[in-house]
């Protein structure tokens, strides 16, 4: 502290110094205490033997050892490095009380995933700072009424909508100008999927008026130099048309207006200057900025066209640049950041993005998206390997004439590789014996652990059937969380290999920084 700031009183600034040195004294004294009790605890006369005696080869029992660091860190210590259940489903509901003197920032309505009520046994959340409340489960429709061999047609998904929405809580939609993705330009084109959902909208007389409420529709317009001003203005009125409503809920970048490594491509999570410096990125001025996206974004909720905005496939770096360039310029900062999670992807909770979207810091919420990994977290191609995997010819053939899913599709097995890395599927047989020994399936512990975690404001579910509609449903409104024990034998797993998917054991000697799909990689 520069005391000069305080005060030019030299008297003020010594009893300042004084109450310095009295309050250090007390703190030594609280550290001395708690450290001579950890010691007492571990039968040694000094702390110095405390973290010898914590290894592996003590007598002292686990549950004894848990408790003394508990002592340690849940006191003065705990104080500065914090505690808790490491993101499990208690801390997902801190952000409804503060505690102490702990402060949430409530730059807005109130704090990020909040429950705020709850409908036909789904919880629903306050998403970031906003108004906008969305239910646990959301719809995801990246496949409605798409080209791809399985895709829901429009009849499926009206069912879906019916069944999700009108009977069970479920509140919200996300698709993006884009979908259906796959479209062939033929049966299916990009758009079908927003007209789809106008459609269902106005048959059950909720595009207009008070009962448009009901629904929170997140759509998103293309990303990269796509997003500019102009066409964030364009984009957003061509979906308002599409959809057949007045107003978009939440308004979202697909990915970022800027380079940015993890932005869903393959196996990138490094910077890569180099190509950050391409001229697709710097040319013609360069990307849009933080504050032309802010003060456009603004712009739509003041003509109110939207309620809300966000980012999607971003990171921290990204999260921050927005909701502080949107505070120093006076407008509406973003409220949700959308990206990949799941048992097998859990970069976001380590890479920053959970600790910037906290209630205690920049108060954005979290719309979770691949929560079943492309459906390697169902379980189907543990015995029987997706086609691209298999070194059979006779049965890769068989594979790709009968798909079980989209590992079994030539192109989407590609795009999603990552997936199916070695890391990734030891850690899917390992999680799948977790759930065996807590009587369920693969599929209900990763969609209930997903819900679990403190970042997730919402989990996006692409649904191939009703019934598989109506599981998701069955495990979003399960009213106890997962054991303790569970959540813990999960996070052993992790610890293994913390990022299996961005791992990969199969990198060809002549790549030379190129992935398998052709991304920049490391």
């Amino acid at each position: 502290i520069e005391l000069s700031a305080w005060s030019k009183g030299k008297a003020l600034q010594k009893k300042i110094k004084m109450t310095i040195a009295a309050i250090n004294t007390v703190a030594a004294a609280a550290v001395g205490a708690t450290l001579l009790s950890t010691a007492a605890a571990f039968h040694t006369p000094t702390s110095s033997n405390i973290f010898f005696r914590m290894s592996h080869h003590s007598p002292i029992d686990s549950e004894r050892r848990r408790q003394s660091v508990q002592l340690m860190a849940g006191g003065f210590l705990g104080g500065i490095f914090g505690g808790g259940e490491n993101g499990s489903y208690s801390v997902a509901n801190a952000a409804t009380s503060t505690g102490g003197n702990a402060k949430i920032n409530n730059s807005g309505k109130g704090p990020t995933n909040e429950i705020i009520k709850k409908v036909n046994g789904m919880n629903q959340r306050r998403l970031g700072g906003s108004d906008i409340i969305v239910s646990e489960l959301g719809l995801g429709t990246q496949r409605w009424v798409s080209s791809d061999f399985n895709a829901p047609n429009k009849d499926d998904i009206f069912k879906f909508m019916d069944y999700a929405i009108l009977d069970n809580g479920v509140n919200l939609i996300d698709t993006a100008e884009q979908y259906p993705i796959p479209s062939d330009g033929k049966r299916a084109q990009e758009g079908d999927s927003e007209l789809a959902i106008g459609d269902w909208m106005k048959a059950r007389g909720l595009s207009k008026g008070e009962s448009r409420k009901k629904v929170v529709i997140a759509t998103k317009i293309t990303g990269g130099r796509n997003v500019t001003p102009k066409n964030i203005k364009n984009d957003c009125a061509g979906s308002l048309k599409r959809l057949g409503v007045d107003y978009i809920d939440v308004y979202q970048l697909h990915w970022p207006a800027r380079y940015s490594p993890q932005s869903n491509w393959g196996q990138s999570l490094a910077y890569n200057i180099n190509a950050d410096k391409n001229p697709y990125w710097r040319g013609l001025g360069g990307p849009t900025s933080f504050e032309d996206l802010c003060l456009a974004m603004q712009e739509l909720i003041d003509e109110g066209k939207i309620r809300g905005w966000g980012m999607c496939n971003d990171n921290a770096y990204g999260l921050t640049g927005c909701t502080r360039t949107a505070k120093a310029l006076g407008v509406t900062p973003p409220c949700s950041l959308q990206g990949d999670f799941s048992l097998i992807d859990r970069k976001s909770e380590e890479n920053g993005v959970a600790e910037a979207a906290s209630p205690y810091n920049e108060n954005v919420g979290f719309m979770s998206y691949n929560a079943l990994a492309g459906g390697m977290l169902t379980g189907k191609y543990m015995n029987k390997p997706a086609a691209l995997d298999n070194t059979d010819r006779a049965k890769i053939m068989e594979a790709l004439e009968n798909p079980r899913g989209r590992m079994d599709e030539l192109g989407w097995s590609q795009t999603l590789y990552r997936y199916r890395t070695e890391a990734a599927q030891e850690a899917i047989v390992e999680y799948s014996k977790i759930a065996k020994d807590a009587g369920m399936s693969l599929t209900e512990l990763s969609q209930r652990w997903t819900r679990q975690r403190s970042l997730i404001t919402t989990t996006l579910v692409g649904h191939s059937n009703i019934d598989q509609l109506k599981e998701s449903v069955n495990y979003f409104t399960k009213s106890q969380p997962l054991p303790d024990k569970v959540m813990w034998d999960i996070d052993r797993v992790h610890m293994k290999n913390r990022l299996p998917i961005f791992s990969s054991n199969r990198v060809g000697k002549d790549w030379y920084g190129e992935g398998e799909i052709g991304e920049t990689i490391p």
